[in-house]
């Protein structure tokens, strides 16, 4: 076991427990892939977007992805990181049942 972790790892932790959570809630995100990618694909024009959200396919699962670097920059510390990364679960977890992310986690907005 490593004495410290990396950003990355610390990062995918939080997105982990934040998974964790959810699942209590909603047990069908078990057949959901979480991901976490450095830095979304670049668009030309559009914002830089903080996840994504993918439907399930013939060939592979639903996919939900965070992007680590912008999610970093827009939050100054752990905590605040932690609670920025629970949001874009959240959101993309909405989007992907088709649901308000207050239907997917009550406390949604409230921290």
């Amino acid at each position: 076991m490593p004495l410290s972790a990396t950003r990355a790892d610390t990062f995918r932790d939080l997105v982990l427990d934040s998974v964790e959570r959810l699942e209590r809630r909603w047990p069908q995100l078990a057949d959901v892939e979480f991901m976490v990618l450095d830095v979304p694909p670049s668009v030309p024009g559009e914002s830089v977007p903080l996840g994504g959200a993918a439907p399930a396919e013939k060939d592979g699962p639903a996919r939900i992805v965070v992007y680590r670097r912008p999610v970093e920059i827009r939050s100054k510390n752990r905590d605040e990181r932690a609670l920025l990364v629970h949001e874009v679960v959240v959101e993309q977890v909405a989007e992907l049942l088709g649901l308000s992310p207050e239907s997917v986690d009550p406390r949604y907005g409230q921290d």
